[in-house]
């Protein structure tokens, strides 16, 4: 029994009682009502959480007091994930990631269960899924071998036309060993065949021992140009590495990346959790990419989200970005100190586009199942690295 002396006891068993009290739902939710408010996104009618709540399929209503799903997005297995992208001003856009399947038995009942509630939400905002319905039977086979099956993804708008849409696939639905041919076969099936080169000779160069086709991503509803995204994780990476890949876009690009990865990663060695880099495609026959994403595991490079959070204050800064909503945010997701725990700050990443300024975005975990445990220290700094 409690006893009324102490304190952090009866602190305690009311953070119990009030997650036995609430559904996975209910906390998403809230995190999204508050990041909106920290953007200025206003929904009126409840259109956004809706939709939430329609792309967390069942798990919605599942207890925060129920063990976690079976879910790869967090590292806690919450089947979500929050990001604020910020293109410039002070004012991010929010985007949340979902898993509506995750508590299906099999990755095939995954697939269709996620396909149907991404059908429900194309009607409810009018959108067409067509670009996921071409390429069904490369990551949708009978007995998927993949990680994930689908994740789906909603950016918030405060301008006409309502919110993006994108669904995430796993290129190894066939098995890790096929993974190039199924990414391969997609791009051909979109009209990028003439990019596969680029992509298998620089930015894939070591699948699949060390470079390994990640996800593969299409816009759906409304975006202006719609992308299809191929992401590929790279195990025991550094600098060198980095300048390599992001130097298949451009020099510029690949000065910038570094720029990145010294500030983000803190290292010149990312032997933790790989990098990743994404290359968006747009319109058809087009040799190279339209536009490069880095992204960085930060939480596992940092020893705290304290940490984590001055490094992506930093990136804002060295882009002319304010760092007033990143703040904000992190209080928008939760009321313990950041120094108390790492991986609240999970991802940082750096977009880069032909004709655009470069874009800094933040990924949040929800945590609704753990806070993870702050290290004792950070990644060793880069001068007391050895290279291979």
């Amino acid at each position: 029994m409690t006893s009324i002396d102490n304190p952090h006891e009866i602190a305690a068993t009311r953070r119990d009682l009030e997650k036995r009290a609430t559904t996975l739902g209910d906390h998403l939710r809230g995190q999204l009502d508050r990041l909106c408010r920290v953007a200025a996104v206003t929904d009126p009618e409840g259109r956004y959480r809706d939709s939430l709540t329609e792309l967390l399929g069942v798990g919605a209503d599942r207890p925060l007091s129920a063990p976690a799903p079976p879910s790869c997005i967090s590292d806690d297995h919450t089947p979500a994930e929050f990001s604020l992208t910020f293109p410039g001003g002070d004012r991010p856009r929010v985007r949340v990631l979902t898993e509506p399947g995750c508590g299906a038995a099999t990755l095939a009942e995954n697939g269709r269960v996620g396909r149907s509630a991404l059908r429900r939400t194309a009607r409810r905002w009018g959108f067409s899924v067509e670009p996921l319905r071409r390429v069904e039977t490369l990551f949708f086979p009978a007995a998927p071998r993949g990680t994930f099956a689908l994740w789906c993804a909603m950016e918030l708008r405060t301008a006409p036309g309502g919110p993006g849409f994108k669904a995430y696939v796993d290129p190894a639905a066939h098995g890790p060993e096929h993974a190039a041919e199924v990414v391969e076969e997609a791009l051909a099936r979109f009209g990028h065949a003439r990019a596969w080169p680029l992509l298998r000779e620089h930015v894939a160069a070591r699948y699949p021992d060390d470079d390994r086709f990640a996800f593969l991503a299409l816009d759906l509803g409304s975006w202006a140009t719609p992308r299809v995204k191929v992401y590929v994780a790279h195990h025991r990476f550094d600098l060198d590495g980095v300048r390599r890949v992001a130097g298949s876009f451009s020099d510029r690009c690949a000065r910038r990346a570094v720029e990145f990865c010294r500030i983000a990663g803190g290292t010149h060695r990312f032997d933790r959790r790989p990098p990743v880099s994404c290359l968006s495609f747009v319109g058809r026959n087009a040799c190279g990419p339209a536009g490069y994403t880095l992204h960085l595991p930060v939480r596992d490079y940092a020893a705290n989200d304290d940490h984590a959070r001055d490094r992506a204050a930093s990136l804002l800064r060295r882009h002319g970005l304010p760092t007033t909503s990143l703040d904000r945010a992190l209080g928008a997701m939760t009321r313990r100190r950041p120094v108390d725990g790492v991986g609240l700050v999970s991802y940082l990443s750096l977009v880069q586009a032909a004709g655009r300024p470069s874009r800094v975005t933040i990924y949040l975990s929800p945590e609704a199942y753990r806070v993870g445990s702050a290290r004792d220290r950070e990644s060793p700094p880069a001068a007391t690295l050895s290279r291979e």
